[in-house]
């Protein structure tokens, strides 16, 4: 299988713990993974303007460059670059208008956008196109006895025209979890915001976000929360800080990528979970059970 790829800003650089453990797992998996040359920013958020064409440039532009690599498909990580592109792609499937408006701003030497790139996110291919099953059978390394919590935040499903799971009870990382043999833990807030960026200017509110949905985890009996989102991930775990600040009693979790935990159970080096990079270190929950 051979897949387009658009990294966003992000994996490039604060976030090289999604990228390389989905890159070191996606090669284990006989996936070829072809970067789109010369992407740029997806533009972040949707915009809900309804006559803010401009912010669409950047989705479709990407989309373009994904047909002028010969490809009808995107494969994206992060759930923000996911929801962003998807969306502005739906929205010029269904307006012509736009769609047209769009092309004529490109350069001339851009070929025209036919609304016909299918944008798609890393769970959804492992899903239905790998498929579970397949999955299953290449776990070298299973995740036994490690009690895992998926957070899936907003983005992932919602709008629900956009979603390629359930807005209200999401299930596809706990059941990937299931997959690689950890025991998935639902939990209530699962689908709450994180704050988003709030984090700017209001990290107390983050804080406080960050405290219900991890003290609810932990409740539950996780063990580690896992993300698909480079700021849920930064919220999470780093604003952890701000948190114990704000409340005392709180008791820190470690937050990974579920790349990571995808990259272990096939057995990638330690090396490309880029460890490094949080600020709640995994390792001691992670040499506990024997997975590095």
């Amino acid at each position: 299988m051979k897949l387009s790829y658009f990294p966003g800003c992000t994996l490039k650089n604060h976030a090289k713990n999604f990228e390389d453990s989905a890159l070191c797992a996606l090669k284990t998996l006989d996936v070829t993974v072809q970067e789109l040359e010369r992407w740029n920013c997806c533009g972040t958020v949707f915009s809900l303007t309804t006559d803010d064409l401009i912010h669409h440039i950047a989705p479709v532009r990407n989309l373009i460059r994904t047909k002028q690599q010969g490809s009808d498909k995107l494969m994206t990580l992060c759930a923000m670059c996911f929801n962003t592109l998807k969306r502005s792609n739906e929205r010029v499937k269904a307006n012509q208008e736009d769609l047209d408006i769009i092309n004529d701003f490109m350069y001339r030497e851009e070929i025209k956008y036919e609304g016909d790139v299918e944008v798609l996110h890393l769970l959804e291919i492992l899903k239905n196109d790998i498929k579970f099953e397949t999955l299953a059978q290449k776990v070298s390394k299973p995740l036994k006895d490690l009690k895992v919590a998926s957070y899936y935040g907003c983005y992932l499903v919602r709008p629900e025209e956009i979603a390629f799971d359930d807005a209200e009870n999401p299930v596809i990382m706990d059941e990937l979890m299931e997959v690689l043999g950890a025991t998935a833990i639902d939990f209530p807030f699962k689908v709450e915001c994180c704050g988003a960026y709030q984090t700017v200017d209001k990290p107390g509110v983050v804080a406080d976000r960050t405290n219900q949905i991890l003290t609810s985890a932990k409740k539950q009996g996780a063990e580690l929360v896992v993300v698909s989102c480079p700021l849920c991930a930064f919220n999470l775990d780093h604003r952890q800080k701000e948190t114990v600040a704000k409340f005392p009693e709180f008791k820190s979790m470690p937050v990974m990528y579920f790349t990571q935990l995808l990259a272990i159970a096939l057995g990638c080096p330690e090396e490309s979970l880029r460890l490094d990079l949080h600020y709640i270190d995994p390792k001691p929950i992670l040499q506990e059970k024997g997975f590095i």
